[in-house]
């Protein structure tokens, strides 16, 4: 990785929730509101935007662990705030702090670690496991 990520590096990014974004399942609406699915796809993002412009050329960073808690709702048309800050590091593990907040209060809230690889060994994986299941 590139110098420069350290702990209490930051990132943030605003959704507005959408009807797509809803608990739904097998095109059924359960709530109204966003999703849990929806909630830590936002927070693995807003995670992920943290490392990218570390990232050095042939590394990449994956998904290890997430741990969330969703506290409240966030109904169809309001805004979240998704926030990451850096709260461990080695170099080949990101760990964040992720919340997401409406002016509410908090929405969710948890953590998102991240491992950093080698992009070429991580798609030869991916190769592998593909002609595996073949």
């Amino acid at each position: 990785m590139k110098s420069g990520l350290e702990k209490g590096n930051t990132k943030s990014m605003q959704i507005t929730v959408s009807p797509e974004m809803t608990a739904s399942f097998d095109g059924r609406l359960i709530h109204p509101v966003l999703s849990t699915v929806a909630m830590v796809y936002h927070m693995e993002w807003v995670g992920r935007l943290i490392i990218e412009p570390y990232l050095d050329e042939g590394e990449e960073g994956i998904g290890a662990e997430v741990q969330v808690k969703h506290c409240l709702p966030a109904p169809i048309g309001v805004e979240v705030v998704f926030e990451a800050e850096v709260v461990d590091l080695t170099e080949r593990r990101v760990v964040c702090r992720v919340t997401a907040s409406h002016g509410h209060g908090v929405v969710g809230e948890g953590e998102f670690v991240q491992r950093i690889v080698s992009r070429e060994k991580l798609y030869e994986k991916f190769r592998e496991l593909s002609s595996d299941g073949q």
